[in-house]
């Protein structure tokens, strides 16, 4: 007799390159199929359309059944997987394998969907925005890790000059391929204009700026700033009380380019005065960066809800 599936289930998948476990909450089977369109579609006709399904973020191998089942009406949570590891851990896991992975996940959305945002999926423009920025930055880590491998190496540094010449210019090439993807948005060019009137914010910046703010136009200043991980959190503990850390939340390489932009914005007229005032704090350079970089964040936003160019005497007001 076949299982009958209630409609309102939770479901668990713990994602791989070239297969997907997928877990039914209250259930201890855990099915494996291929991670491909055909196999993904034959299992989503199976599960009931106003389920629940979790998976974890995994750069781009869970794309694939994140926008089939949210087409078939299924609500999809994208999670990052050290929320999923530490709940694992406070679950008592004590092993470690797809299988088990997916029942957690499974058990997780059961337990915590109200508290979840459900996944929206990205426009074409917008996917082809976050994978050109995301390439850019391993190809950027790359070619910066290799420069400096060989920088007091004469011989290898020569053997390396034209490989290096190459993945420079291609990163040039990503740059224009970014800009071209930023005038693809709708209003993309006004809105990017708007953003990088910003001292301090410049292409690369104020393309993940804008990315971000077109999958979040309605959020909260606040839940733009925890989007990029930037905020921080109390640490308070018997009797340390004020430490703060930040959540690391959200795209890494957004965060790196944000702290970026508030270095090269505390070196201009506009931001060097907040940014002095913060290390009269007490403030380490780092942590005044932070400040600034937050402050970057929330203006950007701001400009990019009212279309506004950026005005330093409002600012400084």
């Amino acid at each position: 007799m076949k299982e009958q599936i209630p409609n309102e289930t939770c479901w668990g998948v713990d994602v791989a390159s070239e297969h997907l476990d997928i877990a039914r909450h209250g259930s201890q089977q855990v099915q494996r199929i291929g991670n491909d369109p055909k196999a993904i579609a034959k299992w989503l006709r199976s599960a009931p359309a106003n389920s629940r399904l979790g998976l974890e973020s995994t750069g781009s191998y869970h794309l694939q059944l994140a926008r089939l089942a949210h087409e078939r009406g299924i609500t999809v949570y994208v999670l990052n997987p050290r929320d999923i590891k530490r709940y694992a851990q406070g679950l008592g896991q004590r092993g470690k394998t797809d299988r088990l992975d997916a029942r957690v996940i499974a058990r997780f959305i059961e337990r915590e969907h109200e508290h979840l945002r459900a996944w929206q999926p990205p426009t074409q423009q917008q996917q082809e925005l976050d994978d050109l920025l995301r390439e850019r930055a391993a190809l950027q880590k790359t070619y910066a890790a290799l420069k400096q491998s060989v920088a007091k190496r004469p011989k290898p540094a020569a053997m390396l000059a034209k490989l290096l010449h190459e993945m420079k210019a291609a990163l040039q090439d990503f740059e224009r391929a970014i800009a071209q993807a930023v005038r693809e948005l709708p209003q993309g060019d006004t809105a990017f204009g708007v953003i990088t009137s910003i001292p301090g914010i410049g292409l690369l910046t104020g393309a993940a700026l804008l990315r971000l703010f077109t999958r979040a136009p309605d959020a909260s200043t606040d839940a733009i700033v925890a989007l990029t991980g930037l905020d921080p959190r109390p640490m308070d503990s018997g009797t340390r009380r004020g430490v703060r850390r930040l959540s690391k939340r959200g795209d890494a390489n957004t965060r790196r380019l944000l702290y970026n932009a508030g270095m090269a914005g505390a070196k201009t007229d506009t931001w060097r005065p907040i940014y002095e005032r913060e290390r009269a704090k007490g403030l380490s350079s780092t942590a005044a960066l932070l400040v600034l970089a937050r402050r970057l964040v929330r203006i950007a936003y701001s400009l990019f809800k009212s279309g506004q160019q950026f005005d330093r005497a409002r600012v400084m007001t």
